[in-house]
This record gives structure tokens, sequence and C-alpha cells, in this order.
């Protein structure tokens, strides 16, 4: 572990290597699991204001479940979160035709329809960023659904803070990447 600013970074991201392998796990982070998707709390506005921009991107059983639900809810533990369509997939996924899942926020962010790409939690994956109020824990999220991303990662020689660099860059800025990038040279 290591300090940058008001972050406690884990190593990993520099030493672990990562890279998404969707025509391998078929896009499985945001169909596995026992919750949705971390929010913020600017986020749960966020979403409330674009769902009608991004309801025509999204399956009908995420839209009825949004419905029910909310485009939101809060776990047994009190955090936000995004809800999940009976209890499995999130209500915001999608799916192409070779079965991939997608994400409907990011599709019509990428249709030009919204200025918000998607949760940052989902966008920092496999990055996990816990608040606390003095500091912000940085770690690498191990997750057996990813090993393939972990071997393509390898293979191609990327490490986890260099697959997350746009989101990274969003999260805490260009000045703390710098410094992110200067202490993995010299690790």
């Amino acid at each position: 572990m290591f300090q940058l600013g008001k972050t406690i970074v884990s190593e990993d991201i520099i030493k672990k290597d990562f890279v998404c392998n969707l025509n391998a796990c078929k896009g499985a982070c945001c169909i596995e699991g026992e919750a949705g998707a971390p929010l913020n709390e600017e986020e749960v506005q966020i979403l409330k204001d674009i769902y009608p921009k991004v309801k025509p991107f999204l399956r009908p059983e995420g839209i009825n479940s949004i419905e029910k639900q909310g485009t939101h809810v809060v776990s047994n533990l009190d955090e936000l979160e995004t809800p999940l369509v009976d209890g499995k997939e999130c209500v915001y996924v999608t799916f192409t035709d070779k079965g991939i899942a997608s994400c409907g926020i990011e599709d019509a962010f990428n249709a030009g329809e919204i200025d918000f790409r998607k949760p940052i939690s989902c966008h920092l994956y496999p990055i996990r960023v816990q608040e606390y109020s003095e500091f912000s824990a940085v770690n690498y999220h191990r997750w057996p659904i990813c090993d393939d991303a972990c071997t393509l990662g390898k293979e191609l020689q990327v490490p986890v803070y260099k697959f997350t660099k746009d989101a990274l860059i969003r999260k805490f800025g260009e000045n703390w990447y710098t410094e992110l990038e200067k202490v993995a040279s010299e690790l």
C-alpha cells in the first residue's frame, strides 16, 4: 500500500494485469453477484434525471424492474446501488446479438443522448474504492469470473491501473494519475 494525496492505494493495481475479455466472460460482472453496482449520492440523482433518455436503450425486463424499484435501491447495509432484475442482472444491462452484456447507460452515452458514461464503480472495475472520512482506499478486486481478463492482461502486459486509466482520471484527476504513474515506474 502507498499513499497518494488523500488515497491509500493497493500495489496490486500496479502489479496485477487486467484487460476485459468480453468474448470469454460475456460481461458476467454485470450479471453475477448478489447486489447491483455501488452508487454515490450524486449518481442517484443523475440516474433519476437521465432515465427518460436511457429508457429506450433498455430491455423490457430492466424497464419493468426500474418502474417497480426505482432507478436505484438502498441495500440491507444502507448502501446505494443499481437495482437488479429478479435478483440477477443489473436493470441497466442490455445484450448484444452475440449474448454479451452491455450497459444501457453507456449505450445512451455512446449514442450522444446523455453526457454521463456510467456509474464510476462500473467504469473503475476491477478497482473498488472505499470511502472513509479521512481518505479513500483504492483496491484491486479479484473475482474468479474475471480470470480470463487476468490472463489477457498478462498476455498484453497491461497493468490494472493502465486498463482503468480513463476511470481513474475521472475519479481522482489527471494530477493524481500522473503521480500514480511515477510510483508505478519506481516499483
